[in-house]
């Protein structure tokens, strides 16, 4: 009777370098911050109290707002990014003049650096002097304050957040596009369906792993922004335009590192709580079509 053949580990040490790097830049990491979350701690030295510093975060009165806007944020700057890019993916994926142009064009702000890109417009929008309100006076009205109006900030920095990376989202739904069978396309033109037709029972249903992928990036970067905010309007005028992420670092800089670390904990959680279901939902109903 022939013996069985051991399996051999070769392909297995491939995994090896992947594996480092991850028990290295994440696991190890996040053990760390769960451990300093439950203690008072500097460069020097650490007191652990347990669940004080989230009982300490929670009480925060910028919380609620941070919270409250991390969510208006997420929520405005992933659906005008799923809407936006798969319109500028529809129009980049016809046969129009200059289109390898235009999709540099459109994909160009995702190679510029978010707090440039916050520098530029916190310049362009200021209320006196910017750009903006100047072209607006030009016609005859009066600008807002795009930045400094407690109502208008945080959307004002959305849509600059969308603008830049309404690029990838369309770059995303032409590569979706461009994946399409044409026998579809073929079929619909022989039996004489209008344009309107051929998107909503084509296009839209097969682009819908595109739009997963879109509204799942779109969702972890809107919860998690930061750097755009800051270089902005640094959570103002007041509180108006905090999120969980710039509340955490006003704690950083006040010295109160347990404090910042118990937030970037809860930050951690918020995003794990919303986004798993959320992919298994969208991949679940995704394998039903």
């Amino acid at each position: 009777m022939a013996r069985p053949r051991r399996r051999s580990m070769y392909p297995s040490w491939f995994f090896l370098p992947a594996g480092v790097f991850y028990v290295v830049l994440f696991l190890i990491p996040t053990g760390a911050s769960l451990y300093f979350a439950l203690t008072r701690w500097t460069l020097f030295d650490s007191e652990f109290i347990g669940f004080d510093n989230f009982v300490a975060f929670f009480q925060d009165p910028a919380l609620s707002t941070g919270f409250v806007n991390t969510f208006v944020f997420a929520a405005v700057t992933s659906a005008l990014k799923v809407v936006l890019g798969m319109a500028l993916g529809l129009l980049l994926s016809a046969q129009i003049i200059g289109r390898g142009f235009l999709r540099s064009v459109v994909f160009f702000p995702v190679l510029v650096s978010t707090i440039g890109v916050g520098i530029t417009f916190k310049v362009l929008l200021d209320p006196f002097d910017g750009l903006v309100n100047r072209v607006i006076e030009f016609f005859g009205a009066t600008g807002p304050g795009w930045l400094t109006d407690p109502a208008l900030a945080l959307l004002s920095v959305a849509f600059v957040d969308v603008w830049k990376g309404v690029g990838l989202a369309a770059l995303i739904y032409i590569a979706g596009i461009v994946a399409i069978p044409q026998e579809y396309s073929e079929a619909a033109r022989v039996d004489g369906a209008s344009a309107w037709h051929h998107f909503r029972h084509i296009t839209l249903p097969l682009l819908r792993p595109a739009t997963v992928t879109v509204v799942l990036l779109s969702l972890i970067g809107g919860l998690r922004s930061f750097d755009l905010i800051w270089a902005m309007t640094k959570g103002g005028p007041g509180f108006t335009s905090d999120v969980i992420a710039s509340v955490i670092y006003k704690q950083y800089q006040a010295g109160f590192f347990g404090l910042s670390t118990a937030g970037n904990v809860i930050l951690f959680l918020v995003v794990a709580a919303i986004i798993f279901p959320l992919s298994a939902w969208l991949n679940r109903k995704e394998t039903e079509l």
